[in-house]
């Protein structure tokens, strides 16, 4: 699913918001978790997942072309954790 589907849900679930107002709501929302990340905050949305940030540790890598031994810095990636209720509704036997 691409935002832009998930835009045309959202604006088809609330038949009160326009495309655009649906739009901007799918945006917020993705700004919010995106500015929480940056911030180092962990976002929560219970029933579906929670949103962190993983440091991962300075190691050294290979560079594929000459095999030199190159040094990769120390970065923070972001990681999703599922909830509860979307890993039952994935691994339920119906």
């Amino acid at each position: 699913m691409t935002k832009a589907h998930l835009i045309e849900k959202v604006a088809e679930k609330a038949t009160t918001l326009s495309r655009r107002d649906a739009e901007k709501v799918v945006n917020c929302i993705f700004d919010s978790i995106r500015d929480s990340l940056k911030r180092g905050e962990k976002t929560e949305i219970r029933g579906f997942g929670s949103f962190r940030l993983r440091l991962r540790r300075t190691k050294d890598g290979r560079n594929p072309k000459t095999g030199e031994t190159v040094a990769v810095p120390e970065k923070r990636m972001p990681f999703f954790k599922a909830g509860k209720e979307i890993k039952e509704l994935l691994n339920s036997n119906e």
